[in-house]
């Protein structure tokens, strides 16, 4: 399976926020390390996963779930 990659601006311009709400409140609350974004060659550069992004955007969740720090979810 090919990953599609995008900058912060790329992906501001798909999911209609601006670049800097991505980089100050979504990453690492909403947007994780590993599953939504990586650091290629362990540099300052993030790239983010749009195949991961789109599937956790379009998830329904259950009135009962309670959001785990980590980005799990606990049907109560």
């Amino acid at each position: 399976m090919s990953l599609t990659y995008l900058t912060t601006e790329e992906l501001s311009e798909k999911i209609k926020y601006d670049a800097r709400t991505i980089r100050n409140t979504l990453k690492d609350s909403v947007l994780l390390e590993g599953r939504h974004y990586i650091r290629p060659f362990g540099g300052r550069k993030i790239l983010f996963i749009w195949e991961h992004i789109e599937s956790d955007m379009t998830k329904v969740q259950s009135d009962f779930a309670i959001p785990l720090s980590k980005g799990g979810v606990c049907y109560g």
